[in-house]
């Protein structure tokens, strides 16, 4: 009796700890700059006019969830933002790691002196 259910007992321990085959989606990351042009704070989603994203898409303005409601309020339209688009696949995008963009100052123009 001890020979049957030792084998029985080893393939379901087997079936048990087999792997699933079923994997999260590979996520991938990229680069965003771009303006706000617009906010929903009811789908906590930001419109950005961006830049294109090489190998992503062209340049164009859309709307993007921003998981992060730290990060949303963070928000104003308006402002000059860099963060990273986090593509799951089949539409299943957000927003993250936004930064304000700093404005670049123009340096005062110097005159010449009247001669």
């Amino acid at each position: 009796m001890k020979l049957i259910v030792l084998p029985i007992a080893l393939s379901l321990l087997a079936l048990g700890c087999g792997s699933n085959t079923a994997s999260a989606p590979e996520v991938k990351h990229y680069h965003l700059t771009g303006q706000v042009v617009a906010l929903d704070a009811k789908d906590q989603t930001a419109t950005i006019a961006q830049a294109a994203i090489p190998g992503w898409m062209d340049a164009m303005t859309m709307e993007y969830p921003v998981k992060s409601r730290t990060e949303f309020n963070t928000l104003h339209v308006g402002d000059k933002i860099q963060g990273t688009v986090d593509d799951r696949g089949d539409g299943d995008y957000d927003l993250s790691g936004i930064q304000q963009q700093a404005e670049q100052k123009q340096a005062p123009q110097k005159t010449a002196p009247a001669k």
